[in-house]
């Protein structure tokens, strides 16, 4: 891939790289998607860690102008979006 060429989150070609995992993370991996699905998980969960660190990002960004959110005032927000349902509510056992 040319260093000037950019690509979003999740598209573009496939690269191939060499990664080093421990072998009980790679054993984990691997006894959940089988040995033809790590490179797909490898890449979904670094998908996901992106979208955390740029929403970490954000939020420390909104915390420098606006200061801390009160804790109250944003568990009172949930509670009315979530019409005070539980965080369990609706997801299967």
């Amino acid at each position: 891939m040319a260093d000037s060429e950019e690509y979003p989150l999740g598209t573009g070609p496939s690269n191939g790289i060499s990664v080093t995992l421990s072998a009980g993370t790679l054993q984990a991996i691997r006894d959940r998607v089988g040995k033809r699905g790590v490179s797909a998980y490898l890449e979904m969960a670094a998908q996901r860690q992106i979208e955390r660190d740029n929403l970490a990002e954000l939020l420390a960004d909104f915390e420098a102008v606006n200061g801390v959110a009160d804790s109250e005032a944003v568990a009172e927000k949930i509670s009315k979006l979530t019409r005070g349902k539980s965080d369990d509510a609706g997801h299967a056992a």
